[in-house]
């Protein structure tokens, strides 16, 4: 936002002024709102994605509890909480954080609009209560698994409302060789003028396929050290 001062100094000779310009530091917030909206996530093979959509709705299909609903026993209480500013969301979030929420399958669905956009780098969908079902289904496969945050901010771009997190997650697979997944990455929150989660983006630091074939690394190493 523009700021309007009764006094301004005298301006550098232009050649030093744009150098100045050049040297400012920018926000790292606002670069990384740009990088996620161009972003397309086009270096991931087509293949890939139907391979992990396919995996996905195998496991749903034969999920013991495929019916299971967003509210059960107490976790992802739809009508307890209400956010009423980006400050509300970012706390919310941030306690999801803290009790695992990505390994857990627990989280607080209630700061998600029911068409809420989820998307990584191998899948891609529309529906907070799709989502729950997702996390639940990978839950039995996490062996000494964690997801810790490293930083998490709000800001606001164009009118847009975002949340941005950094987060470690490192977990074994329950496989007979017990493979590590390790993957550091951001996850973009953007919100609405009502202060519901519309999209929900994740980015990793490595890619889709490398992330893959770790589940294929029979190099063991224990996630919870």
């Amino acid at each position: 936002m523009a700021k309007i001062c009764c006094f301004s100094p005298p301006l550098p000779p232009l050649h030093l002024h744009n150098q100045l310009q050049r040297n400012r530091p920018k926000s790292d917030t606002r670069k990384t709102y740009a990088s996620f909206n161009r972003e397309k996530l086009t270096e991931t093979p087509q293949i890939l994605k139907i391979a992990v959509s396919g995996v996905t709705e195998l496991l749903r299909l034969f999920s013991s509890s495929p019916q299971t609903s967003v509210v059960k026993n107490g976790d992802s209480n739809i009508d307890e909480f209400k956010a009423s500013s980006v400050d509300d969301v970012l706390r919310i979030i941030k306690s999801d954080y803290d009790n695992a929420y990505f390994v857990t399958g627990n989280f607080t669905s209630s700061i998600y609009a029911e068409n809420c956009l989820f998307e990584d780098p191998t899948i891609k969908f529309r529906g907070r209560e799709l989502y729950a079902r997702n996390l639940k289904l990978l839950v039995p496969f996490f062996d000494c698994a964690s997801i810790r945050l490293q930083k998490i901010e709000k800001d606001v771009d164009s009118d847009t409302n975002f949340v941005l997190a950094s987060w470690k997650l490192r977990t074994n697979i329950k496989l007979p060789w017990r493979p590590l997944i390790s993957i550091d990455g951001r996850t973009f929150y953007e919100l609405n003028g009502d202060f519901k989660i519309v999209r929900h983006v994740e980015r990793w630091n490595v890619s889709a396929l490398e992330a893959i074939l770790q589940i294929f690394t029979f190099e063991f190493e224990n996630s919870g050290g």
